[in-house]
């Protein structure tokens, strides 16, 4: 796919236009963020609720390829239900094949309607109508994922809000173990809310507390049984991680920085501490001390042959349909051998 060259403004820009004199005929959410996207929904929506005095004149439709568009911007042209706003929710854009006619509502929509797109994934082809026009209208919104330090600020501003204390650190270990989707994320800060009670420091006994409560493997064990070339407890962390619906290509990915942060031990032992060294390999302090012991275990060879087997894999994930259960008792046997 295609990314867009044209500069696009951030969903959170949307948000601004959210009052009864400012909202905008016609707003374009796109992106990979659908964390964001679904937050300014809620957030445009109980806005403009109070404008609408009658059910008739709110829709929500979904698209597809059969999706009659010209028949759609004609109803969002005709005046509302006796309300003040019509509002129309249109979702999966991405889907519908017949899109020029959105180009001549773009350019002179109606002031009493509110139509969302929502289109999935990365804008395609900007430079093209109808987004030339939505660009040029500034009607277009772009969600991109939160990554890297953002997504740790975005986690401990989280806890802050709700009365929490959560160190960059442990916001690391939190997304590591329950990977970058910030739904899923606020999802746990949730379970670890309610966990805690009164308490109001989230720290690392905590969250792996939590893990053992859920009766959840994290990555880490997975880690850890590898390290220790455990193949039966490896298999059974594996399936436990799948079942529970982990993506095979964040534990492919988790999997990848391990081994590479493995090969990096060597040649930090005795020269840093291991706080800095568990920084540098992107783990959290208190398991460094089992990428030592792995280190001990695994060959320059061993080592080398991981990654192979883990990008074969990677490979294997994304352009076959076997079962990624197999494909991963694969990997563990070829990574064990």
């Amino acid at each position: 796919m295609a990314k867009s060259k044209v500069n696009i403004p951030s969903i959170l820009e949307a948000s601004k236009t959210f009052t009864k004199d400012n909202f905008l005929p016609v707003y374009f959410f796109c992106g990979t963020d659908y964390y964001s996207i679904d937050a300014a929904i809620r957030e445009l929506e109980s806005a403009i609720s109070p404008f609408i005095g009658s059910d008739f004149d709110k829709e929500v439709i979904y698209g597809d390829d059969k999706a009659n568009l010209a028949q759609l911007l004609s109803m969002a042209s005709s005046f509302p239900f006796g309300s003040e706003k019509k509002f129309i929710l249109f979702k999966e854009f991405d889907k519908v094949k017949d899109i020029n006619s959105l180009t001549d509502y773009v350019r002179n929509p109606p002031a009493f309607t509110t139509i969302v797109f929502i289109c999935n994934g990365e804008l395609q082809f900007p430079e093209k109508e109808p987004y030339k026009s939505l660009i040029k209208q500034k009607f277009i919104f772009e969600a991109k994922e939160l990554k890297g330090n953002n997504l740790i600020d975005w986690l401990v501003d989280t806890a802050r809000k709700n009365g929490r204390q959560l160190s960059p650190e442990n916001a690391l270990l939190l997304t590591e173990i329950s990977g970058g989707n910030r739904s899923l994320l606020e999802d746990q800060l949730e379970k670890i809310f309610t966990y805690l009670g009164t308490e109001k420091e989230i720290d690392f006994l905590t969250i792996k507390a939590l893990s053992a409560s859920l009766k959840e493997n994290t990555i880490f064990e997975l880690q850890d049984a590898l390290g220790r070339k455990d193949k039966g407890k490896s298999v059974k962390v594996l399936y436990n991680l799948l079942e529970k619906g982990t993506e095979p290509t964040f534990i492919i990915a988790m999997l990848t920085k391990y081994f590479s942060g493995l090969s990096r031990v060597n040649e930090m032992t005795g020269k840093i501490s291991d706080d800095a060294a568990a920084r540098i390999v992107g783990s959290h302090p208190y398991y460094y001390k089992n990428y030592k012991s792995a280190r001990e275990k695994f060959s320059d060879r061993d080592l080398f042959r991981s990654v192979n087997a883990l990008l074969n894999t990677d490979i294997l994930l994304k352009t076959t349909s076997f079962d990624p259960k197999s494909l991963f008792t694969v990997l563990i046997t070829d990574i064990l051998k």
